[in-house]
């Protein structure tokens, strides 16, 4: 995860809030503590069809997934061990009908924080209050285009912009901190900008900007990743952006290492510039170290990406 407002300007709008950071200083680390931030992808289901999904996602819940009552059980040992911040994956995690008889186990509790990463479709009135009544910190939503017809055909299914759309407007207007989850393609990257702009004026309070990651359905796509020179302009840009929305909007880049490197290379003027952003980088999250990904079958993955290599069930 590159943080690169942080790294641009030193400021940022919700890591503090959804990150499990309780020091001082700068919200340069992927989280404070050393027990890890859980991804917890609860279901294969889903109600859209995205070409890029690395889970593979199904219209229907699939054999083997956790019973309520082990969710259930597996949310209270983790508030158990203080895990700082679970955040709930799919598939989409509303889609399954026992959604709030499992968060409702740790309503009220200090830990964990909890995070919602979904597509926004289901998001009505009604779930927006309940998602702030279950003390939920940040939800995360799906806007890969503000081309309403480019988003619905990524997303393989026509209406789904403008639902999570509303989605995110009904989570801004109860008080939600939310942010939006971005897949850059050759196709979309240029969007960028625009994008960006979007997201202030929706009072969206965070970008995470992901390089389409060839996995899962992904695979069938791998030639729309960016060209090279793409993701040079995408570097310049995010610097420029980063300082025109300090303080108003966060900005990160995630699974695109090697751009964090090429940001700090840009940003520093001396030898121990360099040394102290590749500091910052090498404090951020990644796979096994600071952050586990759950499956909907209860198998743990060093990430959500890596769903070939298993380091045991709950």
């Amino acid at each position: 995860m590159i943080p690169v407002s942080v790294m641009v300007t030193g400021k940022a709008t919700v890591s503090r809030t959804i990150k499990g950071e309780y020091g001082k200083g700068k919200p340069s680390r992927f989280t404070e503590v050393l027990r890890p931030i859980v991804f917890w992808n609860m279901t294969y289901q889903c109600n859209l069809h995205c070409l890029h999904c690395y889970i593979k996602a199904m219209g229907e819940q699939a054999p083997g997934e956790l019973t309520t009552a082990e969710a259930q059980h597996l949310l209270k040992q983790m508030a158990a061990m203080k895990i700082p911040l679970v955040l709930f994956s799919g598939g989409e995690p509303l889609v399954r009908k026992d959604f709030w008889e499992i968060v409702g186990v740790v309503k009220g509790s200090h830990w964990p924080k909890l995070a919602l990463s979904t597509n926004g479709t289901l998001i009505d009135e009604n779930t927006a209050l309940k998602l702030k009544e279950h003390g939920f910190v940040y939800i995360g939503v799906s806007i890969d285009s503000i081309r309403p017809e480019w988003h619905d055909k990524f997303r393989g299914v026509k209406g789904s912009f403008e639902a999570a759309v509303r989605g995110i407007e009904n989570s801004v207007s109860v008080g939600l901190k939310v942010g939006i989850r971005t897949t850059l393609t050759r196709y979309n990257i240029e969007e960028v900008p625009d994008i960006l702009a979007w997201c202030v004026e929706n009072r969206v309070e965070r970008v995470s900007l992901y390089l389409l990651d060839t996995v899962g359905r992904g695979e069938e796509i791998a030639d729309w990743l960016p060209t090279k020179e793409q993701l040079l302009w995408l570097a310049n840009t995010l610097v420029e952006e980063a300082k025109k929305y300090a303080g108003k909007l966060e900005i990160q880049l995630v699974r695109s290492n090697f751009m964090g490197i090429l940001i700090a290379d840009m940003l520093s003027k001396t030898p121990e510039d360099f040394k102290q952003y590749l500091e910052m980088l090498e404090a951020q999250g990644d796979c096994g170290r600071k952050s586990v990904s759950i499956y909907p079958d209860g198998s743990v993955k060093p990430c959500q990406f890596i769903d070939w290599e298993s380091i045991g069930n709950v």
